[in-house]
């Protein structure tokens, strides 16, 4: 028995299966999916299919143009628009103006209210803020509403509504240089001067639609799940949608957000059809109520001992207690350096780097058996859970976790469509063809997501024009630059907070609250040395681009090996707007240590202040 048998077996135990022949079934799956558009297999959302996007939780509410100047415009009123204004309102700052869009904060909270809508990072860490109000959260995992009026109280308590210009999209940013300024006008005739803006824009914010040829064709009612339509379906978050009784109910995707919502609709229609082109990874939930005598145990800062923890363990280091012990940390216990850490201590030496590869890789396609036998154990017919099995490695998408999913498929009344990988063929009048069959439908609802891996300005639907007229779209054209993912030279008093050349974590809000955090000592290092201007210098920028092409995250031929998804650019290499390629390679704790020393240094290195 060579070493490397001796160590995985001393770890995983004996392998139940043939490693190459996994990977070559991954491959053909992968191969099944490949397809030369990439991400231009979606539509931008404008033009004829704006409706898409219009906002149907609230009317439209009339309000006269402002014309004034703040010292402090934030850009979008979700988790992240709350943490920058709530840190901000703890520095002492008072002249603060949030613009969103919605009609009320919560960022992707406000637009998903579909049923079942829930966190699926454990909510005592995902909702952020919590010891500062003194809440905690209904479940283990809160359910979309909870977490919605937890973010209008955040605004309460920080009086974010105080100034706030809710239902106004904004439509152009420009650099005043002569006013040291910037200038924001929007769609409500507004045009307004702010001394410095935080783009809380979020990483998830634009919906997206599939290409299929014919999709402006169908007579029956669409919509997004992010704009879902009670007064089509009746019910509400909570399910019950009983005008679908009578209805032939289509659902194209089956990722994230339609594994919440098609155990409701598959409850409710007469019939339901479920399109699907690649299956989830659907692990166990075990969602539950907050535990009472636990709640009154805890102490002082145990929220953020608690996200630390997390983070931690889902970052792959160690910790002596997993606070959280969910499907996340069980994945990353398995499939990190943890594992590797455990490992060496059975053996009694260290692992070679080789080694530590071959044991992520076995461990990865012994947790997938795992969910692969969960599909075959709970779907009844045979046929239906092979087609839902999931055949990628673990972090080519992103894991669900779910216990209704996967029994929905046991409802006579409910058919999973499989493309066989192709998608949808093509869109008619009266219903969706798939495999040469033509399916007559009276409701079709799109599962399909957010734009990811498209141009920055896209995303945020108009382009910023900074010093000497350039404007963003040309500064990155060929890929981000910035500093700390914070701030990119000729955008001065400019802050960008999300997915922008930083950490990409599992629980986004420790993210974005540390960015806050950082965002607020750089505006009051601004205000201790009297100055009006700071702006990423270009030797800070390019330091940062540098920093982050050294520690570039996950192979490429990591992600070339995966089934097509936004974490691979739907199966193209070489976007420089990839999801990946805003990631910090060395992962969120070393960035947010970077950010912590940067502060700590009081140099303000690669930042000038003026």
């Amino acid at each position: 028995m060579n070493e490397m048998t001796e160590m995985l077996r001393a770890t995983l135990g004996e392998l139940d299966f043939d490693p190459a022949m996994l990977k070559a079934r991954y491959l053909q799956e992968r191969d099944k999916r490949l397809r030369g558009d990439g991400n231009e297999q979606y539509l931008e959302i404008k033009g004829d299919f704006s409706n898409y996007v219009e906002d149907p939780y609230v009317e439209q509410s009339e309000r006269a143009p402002v014309f004034d100047e703040v010292e402090i415009a934030i850009i979008g009123g979700g988790f992240g628009g709350l943490m920058m204004g709530g840190r901000l309102r703890e520095a002492g700052y008072s002249d603060i103006r949030v613009i969103e869009q919605g009609g009320d904060f919560g960022g992707t909270w406000y637009w998903n209210r579909y049923p079942g809508a829930m966190c699926d990072v454990e909510s005592y860490c995902y909702l952020p803020m919590l010891e500062e109000l003194n809440y905690l959260p209904k479940h283990k995992y809160s359910f979309a509403p909870e977490i919605m009026e937890h973010s209008k109280n955040i605004a309460r308590h920080y009086k974010l509504y105080d100034n706030a210009l809710l239902q106004t999209t904004v439509t152009a940013m420009i650099w005043d240089e002569a006013d040291a300024k910037w200038v924001i006008e929007t769609n409500r005739g507004d045009r307004m001067k702010a001394r410095f803006v935080a783009m809380a824009n979020g990483p998830l914010n634009r919906p997206k639609l599939p290409g299929i040829p014919g999709i402006e064709s169908f007579k029956g009612h669409t919509f997004h799940t992010s704009r879902w339509d009670y007064a089509y379906t009746g019910g509400d978050s909570n399910g019950n949608l009983h005008k679908l009784a009578d209805k032939k109910v289509g659902i194209i995707g089956t990722g994230a957000t339609a594994v919440q919502c098609i155990p409701h609709l598959g409850a409710a229609a007469a019939q339901l059809y479920v399109f699907q082109r690649t299956p989830s990874s659907i692990d166990i939930r075990n969602n539950r109520e907050t535990d009472p005598a636990w709640a009154k145990s805890l102490e002082p800062g145990w929220q953020s001992r608690r996200m630390e923890n997390f983070n931690i363990l889902v970052s792959g280091g160690d910790q002596d207690e997993d606070l959280v012990a969910d499907g996340w940390t069980d994945i990353f216990r398995n499939l990190t350096g943890i594992a590797a850490k455990t490992a060496s201590r059975k053996l009694g030496r260290r692992l070679t780097e080789s080694e530590k590869m071959v044991l992520m890789e076995m461990a990865d396609y012994k947790k997938m058996n795992t969910v692969r036998a969960r599909a075959q154990t709970i779907v009844a017919n045979e046929e239906t859970a092979e087609k839902l099995k999931p055949w990628y490695r673990q972090f080519c998408k992103r894991p669900c976790f779910h216990d209704e999913y996967l029994p929905t498929f046991n409802r006579p009344n409910v058919e999973l469509i499989d493309t066989a990988g192709r998608g949808v063929e093509r869109v008619t009048e009266t219903g969706v063809v798939v495999n040469g069959r033509e399916i007559a439908l009276d409701c079709l609802i799109f599962a399909t997501g957010f734009e990811v891996g498209t141009a920055y300005t896209r995303r945020a639907g108009y382009d910023l024009v900074g010093r000497g007229g350039k404007t963003l779209s040309q500064k990155w054209e060929n890929g981000l630059r910035t500093l700390h993912g914070l701030q990119t030279n000729g955008f001065p008093n400019c802050f960008f907070l999300g997915f922008t050349q930083s950490a990409v974590t599992v629980n986004v809000p420790q993210s974005l609250n540390e960015q806050a955090r950082h965002v607020t000592y750089i505006l009051e290092q601004v205000k201790a040395r009297d100055a009006t201007t700071v702006e990423a210098t270009l030797a800070g920028e390019t330091g940062w681009v540098a920093e982050m092409r050294s520690k570039a995250r996950m192979g490429e031929e990591f992600r070339l090996e995966c089934t097509p998804g936004y974490y691979n650019n739907e199966g193209k290499s070489g976007n420089p707007n990839g999801f990946f390629s805003f990631a910090y390679g060395a992962g969120p704790l070393r960035f947010f240590e970077i950010l912590k020393e940067w502060r700590a240094s009081g140099t303000l290195d690669g930042c000038a202040i003026q």
